[in-house]
């Protein structure tokens, strides 16, 4: 029997998403990287790395086989590492047919391109259609997605039936999404947040205070908007789910591991360090990278990302980090660039 969709990924995300739809009826095929972590999770009906304590009900298929995943539905959901979405989707391309559809659910920037993660499957999947490809984004750890607690995303696509196609095969009871065509502003919105999570984090490991996150948080959103301005998104996108809704979960959640990253660093650990003794990815390091180098590329005043950039890879004192904030010239709240004005 086909799969009402394939997930590429067999990490949290894609697990805890696989449990979720198996469990509301939904048939789902789970590829895994590693045929003996396929056989594993297939035969014990839980992923004791990623997600612990979650069982895989019988309607989610479990294989290492790409060409078997890839037949088995006509829409993939690649939920990988930012960093590996180029490789993977490499795979995939022979596999494609003019009725697929191709949804990414990893948050980041790729390094060195800078493309957001649509924009690495458009020009990795050329010429397959660009208006099949989306992205699912928004407020939604995989603990609690795999525990089905009430959570709410967005599917985002160019044609706003594709997105809609996107939101039928995800959304059930206990997860909602809604519909954007702002595709770049959903994307900025969900893999910048990153970067703001850790300067939460080393805002908590410092012991700056509850202030001082609610300020992190709500500025961060307005130089976030600076970035999506530039690169053409919609305004009202940061307001939404993949923006301030994104953003506050990843900032003040236990879950979080870019804050938990970001707290060992303000109590003094190192980034090797911290990077050593995690056995999932934090896709905030990579990706303030790239939200740095984007922030140059197109002029924009992005102070909390430059100081969490100058923190991890330049070794500056966590300490000094808000000193250097909070004496910045002094400005309007809805302050924005000459030429973001009109749009913004």
């Amino acid at each position: 029997m086909p799969s009402s969709l394939t997930l590429i990924g067999a990490g949290s995300w894609g697990t805890a998403l696989a449990a979720h739809l198996g469990r509301s009826g939904r048939d789902v095929t789970l590829w895994a990287r590693r045929a003996e972590a396929a056989r594993s999770i297939s035969a014990t009906r839980c992923n004791d790395r990623y997600l612990p304590g979650i069982d895989l009900p019988d309607t989610v298929a479990v294989t290492s086989d790409l060409d078997e995943a890839a037949a088995a539905s006509d829409l993939w959901a690649l939920a990988v590492p930012s960093q590996s979405l180029r490789s993977v989707a490499k795979r995939l391309r022979q596999h494609l047919r003019a009725d697929r559809t191709v949804v990414s659910l990893a948050k980041g920037i790729e390094n060195h391109t800078l493309m957001t993660m649509s924009q690495v499957l458009t020009q990795v999947l050329d010429p397959f259609p660009a208006h099949r490809i989306g992205v699912l984004y928004g407020p939604s750890h995989a603990e609690e997605v795999a525990e089905g607690r009430p959570t709410t995303v967005v599917s985002a696509a160019r044609d706003a039936e594709v997105a809609g196609r996107i939101q039928d095969r995800f959304m059930t009871d206990r997860l909602r999404v809604y519909v954007n065509t702002d595709v770049i502003g959903v994307e900025i919105g969900g893999s910048a947040k990153n970067v703001l999570a850790i300067a939460a984090g080393i805002g908590d490991g410092v012991g700056y205070g509850d202030n001082a996150k609610a300020a992190l948080i709500t500025r961060g959103i307005a130089e976030i908007r600076r970035l999506g301005l530039a690169m053409g998104a919609n305004a009202q996108t940061f307001a939404g789910l993949a923006g301030i809704g994104d953003l506050v979960v990843t900032c003040t959640s236990a879950h979080s591991r870019n804050r938990r990253l970001g707290e060992r660093i303000g109590q003094g650990q190192s980034l090797d360090d911290v990077v050593d003794r995690m056995d999932m990815v934090a896709e905030g390091v990579r990706t303030t990278q790239s939200i740095y180098d984007l922030a140059q590329r197109h002029a924009v005043e992005m102070p909390i990302t430059e100081a969490v950039y100058a923190i991890l890879f330049e070794g500056e004192d966590p300490q000094r980090w808000v000193e250097e904030l909070m004496t910045r010239s002094a400005k309007r709240e809805n302050w924005l660039p000459e030429a973001l004005r009109e749009n913004g």
